[in-house]
């Protein structure tokens, strides 16, 4: 799988980084962003809470079985997954998407799903830039700026309103007004009460005492939740992920420490922002912002840069590539690059724009 390979290529560079640097391993503890971390365990935690409660798949299925075109149809998906991922991440608003996007196949004549599923991916770098939680390099920013969660969100709110814009005018463009041919009925997934109830109550709690810079405590309390009430969350979350930010932090951190990194970044003539972009085409959008947020302190231009590199290459995003292997075909990254490159070129012209004239 390819968070097994990336996290096994992860924890490969670390003893090679560390013999480059001639820093001592007892070091690298210090080079992790904990809070960040913790942030991002609870939220994987209260996600999967959501997810097990079958509440969003529920509604999922009655509002697709009422949709009438495939304009409609794609409209809304656009907007859930933009929705979701302002409070759910980007990558969980994909896994309750794109299950839902490609059951609908069998039930619906010519139903474009391969193209759904592209779109879908765009919309939720779109909706996650809103928010300090929408996805994880803003996640990390608004830990390193200490900025509040409504002043993080007042700051993206521009670039969101921009690359919401563009998305709903391509998709009114790339799909088809005639109506969808549906042929038979979904069954709705089972309400689970505990997790559904748990989360809902949890969320607030947990984003207030984040953003009172609380994250420890936010922590414990909803891992000590759900171990009393529903242990089944714990045992399914993907701690692997959790594992593989913390050997984020640690290879980049190294590697920023190596001579000819720090002289490459400090002789470039590229802004903050357009470093962001191009360097999120090669290594994704969140490693860049690990790396060049030691180089750079305008995080402002940094989240903007990281949002917006977030479309172009499939390698810009890590949503991108889970919406491509949960896609599973091969003509899935064709269709994804022949809209999202072009999108990366008109939203990173246009949003530069704006962030000078707001600078």
């Amino acid at each position: 799988m390819l968070g097994d390979r990336l996290l096994l290529l992860l924890a490969a560079a670390v003893p090679v980084l560390l013999w480059r640097t001639g820093l001592p391993a007892t070091l690298t503890p210090a080079l992790v962003n904990w809070p960040t971390i913790a942030t991002l365990a609870g939220l994987l935690m209260l996600t999967k809470g959501v997810e097990l409660s079958g509440l969003l798949q529920r509604a999922g299925h009655h509002l697709l079985l009422r949709m009438h075109s495939e304009r409609q149809l794609a409209l809304l998906l656009v907007i859930a997954g933009e929705l979701l991922s302002t409070v759910l991440t980007n990558d969980v608003a994909l896994f309750i998407l794109v299950p839902l996007t490609l059951g609908l196949h069998g039930m619906a004549r010519k139903l474009p799903t391969v193209r759904l599923v592209v779109f879908l991916a765009l919309a939720v770098n779109a909706g996650s830039t809103l928010t300090p939680i929408g996805n994880p390099q803003n996640l990390f920013l608004w830990q390193v700026s200490e900025v509040g969660f409504v002043s993080f969100t007042r700051t993206m709110a521009p670039l969101t309103g921009l690359l919401s814009a563009l998305l709903l005018t391509l998709t009114v463009l790339s799909f088809s007004s005639r109506p969808l041919a549906v042929e038979e009925d979904l069954r709705p997934a089972t309400l689970k009460q505990r997790p559904a109830w748990a989360s809902a109550l949890l969320f607030p709690i947990f984003l207030v005492l984040v953003d009172h810079h609380l994250g420890g405590w936010a922590l414990a309390l909803v891992s000590l939740t759900y171990l009393l009430l529903c242990r089944a969350v714990l045992v399914h979350c993907d701690w692997s992920l959790i594992l593989i930010f913390v050997l984020m932090f640690v290879d980049l951190k190294l590697l920023a420490q190596l001579d000819w990194i720090r002289q490459l970044i400090a002789t470039s003539h590229w802004g903050t922002y357009a470093s962001v972009i191009a360097a999120s085409q090669v290594i994704s959008n969140v490693p860049a912002v690990i790396l060049l947020s030691g180089f750079h302190s305008d995080w402002r231009a940094l989240a903007w840069g990281a949002n917006v590199g977030g479309y172009g290459w499939m390698l810009g995003s890590l949503a991108n590539l889970i919406a491509l292997r949960m896609l599973g075909m091969s003509r899935g990254w064709l269709v994804f690059h022949a809209y999202s490159i072009p999108f990366l070129l008109v939203a990173a012209v246009l949003a530069g724009m704006l962030l000078q004239l707001r600078a």
